[in-house]
């Protein structure tokens, strides 16, 4: 009888989880459809035609920028954390300590740092540059979690077996431990790029809401979710935002669908 009942709330939960997905889905696409306009793939912004293009530019670059910086930093501490240091040590436990603080920071507070180190210290004001820093260390807690437990997950007698072979630590957690370890990282950095694109608190103190089209990582400029909420926010273009979040809901299953073919191709070459 409990299983029974446990099976069938098992079963419920899944088909609410995924109607609820595919319900926020067809919402999205259904009303942004017909706001929709050719006009609005111009190449420069007008109040007119309220181009999105500046704001898709913008959201490939820092998506792009920040993911080149976080994940090497990311990947690297994890590898630290993982392979070189004992688990019981206090250097360990800060360092933990500090990636918990560090992911449950408000994003606001992150854009009132960067603003304040990035934007005003290092004057980098409102630009690409402070955005895309500022968006580092908020994805840094999430690519390095992911790929603490992706290492974690390699069995260890994989490496006792590459060790046996005569394989120095190096080259055994570069050659052997790492391949295997690839789709959870991947998948780390697929939640990161999610979180940069979906991100607003922290770029409107950074990045700034230009609609320019950006010609250099100093340019301020405004990426697609921003862009959507100003849209929104002034109450002059809700339809346009719509179909913002559209494109934008569009951009993060694309991401997704294509990091997941990735991760497959690298498993099937390994």
């Amino acid at each position: 009888m409990n299983f029974s009942f446990y099976k069938i709330f098992s079963r419920f939960s899944v088909v609410f989880t995924f109607g609820f997905l595919v319900g926020i889905v067809a919402f999205v696409i259904a009303k942004g459809i017909f706001y929709f306009k050719p006009s609005m793939l111009a190449l420069h912004y007008t109040t007119e035609n309220v181009s999105m293009v500046p704001s898709i530019v913008t959201t490939l670059i820092t998506v792009l920028f920040t993911i080149l910086i976080a994940s090497p930093i990311g990947i690297l501490t994890a590898i630290y954390l993982v392979e070189y240091t004992d688990k019981s040590s206090k250097l360990v436990q800060v360092i933990r300590l500090a990636i918990e603080i560090l992911s449950g920071i408000p994003s606001i507070i992150y854009g009132l740092f960067g603003m304040l180190f990035f934007g005003l210290l290092l004057k980098l004001g409102y630009s690409i540059y402070s955005g895309s820093f500022t968006l580092t260390i908020m994805v840094l807690p999430l690519i390095m979690r992911a790929t603490e437990e992706a290492l974690k997950s390699v069995h260890p007698s994989i490496r006792e077996g590459s060790y046996a072979l005569g394989a120095g630590k190096l080259r055994t957690i570069f050659v052997v431990v790492l391949p295997i370890a690839i789709p959870g990282i991947l998948s780390g950095i697929i939640l990161a790029v999610g979180r940069v694109v979906g991100e607003t608190a922290a770029l409107i103190f950074t990045l700034g809401t230009s609609t320019a089209m950006p010609t250099s990582l100093k340019s301020s400029s405004r990426t697609l979710a921003l862009h959507m909420y100003m849209l929104s926010s002034e109450g002059l273009h809700v339809g346009e935002a719509y179909a913002t979040g559209m494109l934008l809901l569009v951009m993060v299953l694309l991401i997704n669908f294509v990091s997941s073919k990735l991760a497959k191709k690298l498993m099937e070459v390994k």
